[in-house]
């Protein structure tokens, strides 16, 4: 799995064509029009990362390195990873309180490096995972690598950003981390965030390249009403952050709800701020439905 360092970074981030691939087992998916591909390549902010327009993620009630994905078991986690990689998926997010890094790894040993973005996240905060220990975020992205198998983290994020002076209290961390971008040993760095104050407070900091927030149309699992939050998002985009849109279908509270998700998918995408939508898939239907939503909302979009 592992390519040389250099080869990598010149290599850029390439991904799906636009045809949608079937995998072992699987029905193909057919051939979806550019402009409507939910898997389409678009730019993350201006991290120089290419992302598809939907992500994987692994936590979905994450903690204690455990999560809803990990609980699948080893060859059912692995093979849904490598079906939505077969379909068009080139984002995968992770953090060390998923205890997901090993299981994403081995299901794409034997994909192209240079052809999907991974994405973890290093846990400060107290509690989340066994150890009490809190090592410095050096230590950590090399324990990530040799989980993953790989040279390079395409973006590392500090997780669960609450404080509104959070840039302040985690100015050790950052620091450690921009070495480590400056090294090559990761392409980008951000934040996850769990509070308004926290996301007002990403805006103004030029080292945050990227930002994972909460967002829908409804509040549900956010930091506050879809009319607060929104206008932060565009303020982020604005500056040139990457912006990766998470809790689109409410922490699952919308999976049974049609109309809730169409609506969660065509409030996301018609911000024009979100570049990328994680949702912590569980089954590969689950894709597929997601996918169906989002190049349905692309196509009205398009058509407006």
């Amino acid at each position: 799995m592992r390519m040389d360092r250099r080869k990598f970074l010149t290599s850029g981030v390439v991904g799906a064509s636009g045809v949608l691939l079937g995998c072992t087992g699987l029905a193909a998916r057919p051939a979806v029009a550019a402009p409507a591909n939910p898997y389409g390549l678009v730019p993350l902010g201006r991290t120089g990362l290419k992302v598809s327009r939907i992500g994987f993620g692994t936590g979905m009630r994450g903690g204690n390195r455990e999560s809803n994905q990990t609980r699948l078991g080893k060859d059912a986690f692995e093979g849904l990873l490598r079906a939505a990689y077969d379909r068009g998926v080139r984002l995968f997010d992770m953090a060390d309180m998923y205890g997901t890094h090993a299981y994403v790894g081995r299901a794409l040993q034997d994909k192209p490096r240079g052809d999907y973005v991974l994405v973890t996240k290093m846990w400060v905060r107290r509690g989340g995972i066994p150890e009490p220990e809190r090592p410095d975020a050096n230590v950590l992205v090399d324990r990530f690598r040799k989980e993953l198998g790989t040279d390079v983290i395409d973006l590392v994020l500090l997780h669960c950003m609450t404080a509104p002076t959070w840039t302040d209290e985690q100015k050790r961390q950052m620091d450690i981390l921009e070495n480590l971008k400056a090294k090559r040993i990761i392409r980008a760095h951000g934040a996850s965030i769990h509070s308004l104050a926290a996301l007002q407070a990403c805006a103004a900091s030029p080292w945050v390249d990227s930002v994972h927030a909460r967002i829908n149309p409804f509040g549900v699992a956010m930091d506050g009403s879809a009319d607060q939050v929104a206008p932060l998002l565009k303020a982020l985009h604005d500056a040139g952050k990457g912006v990766v849109g998470m809790k689109l279908v409410g922490e699952g509270k919308f999976r049974d709800d049609d109309q809730k998700k169409s609506e969660s998918v065509r409030y996301v995408l018609g911000l024009g701020t979100v570049d990328t939508m994680v949702v912590g898939f569980e089954k590969i239907e689950e894709v597929d439905d997601f996918a169906t939503r989002v190049a349905a909302a692309l196509a009205q979009k398009a058509k407006a």
